[in-house]
């Protein structure tokens, strides 16, 4: 019997880092696997350190955001290995609650770099509204599906998230590359 293998991602459930450990799982044809939600990096690295995750993936640069810095200053502060690094195209939808309507948008609130990653749409469009960092895309879903945000808040987190969360997708694809790729890491313990 093999051994199941803890994957530690730095995002919730619906994330793009998710999304990056089910693509490490498939083209590495993994069948015993667990994912552990981590929410950011920090907490993956320490994990890992702690032995009680396998591995953690990451993400560490984005061909349109830059440097994810959350991951630059959680690896300073942890030793591990760099198993493998790869990258995912990744794209961004803007979400609501069912029935709001654009016009009742106040703020938009997501992870540092999809507000990056999709600046230009959103000084566009968006000019005017409130943006908000949040720790995590997957996280902002479901903190707008359970009322931890307030209504008129919009989203922007991976396709997935409209689904597994009940929300509502205002707009596809809304990142400003066609292209959006983001490098992630997988990292083992040292």
């Amino acid at each position: 019997m093999s051994k199941i293998i803890t994957i530690g991602v730095s995002g919730s459930r619906g994330s793009f880092s998710e999304e990056a450990a089910m693509y490490y799982v498939e083209k590495n044809d993994l069948k015993e696997y667990s994912i552990k939600y981590l929410v950011c990096v920090k907490n993956v690295l320490r994990l890992l350190n702690d032995d009680r995750i396998d591995i953690g993936i990451f993400p560490i640069e984005n061909s349109n955001g830059g440097v994810v810095e959350e991951a630059v200053y959680a690896m300073s502060k942890y030793n591990f290995r760099i198993q493998k690094m790869f990258e995912i195209d990744v794209r961004h939808n803007l979400m609501v609650l069912p029935g709001t309507k654009t016009f009742q948008i106040k703020k938009i609130s997501s992870h540092q770099q999809a507000l990056r990653q999709c600046k230009m749409y959103l000084k566009r469009i968006w000019f005017g509204v409130e943006l908000e960092e949040y720790r995590d895309t997957a996280e902002a879903a479901k903190d707008l599906s359970n009322g931890k945000l307030d209504s008129n808040t919009a989203i922007i987190a991976p396709k997935t998230c409209a689904s597994m969360y009940n929300l509502e997708i205002l707009e596809e694809g809304i990142q400003d590359l066609k292209f959006n790729y983001t490098a992630f890491i997988v990292a083992k313990k040292s």
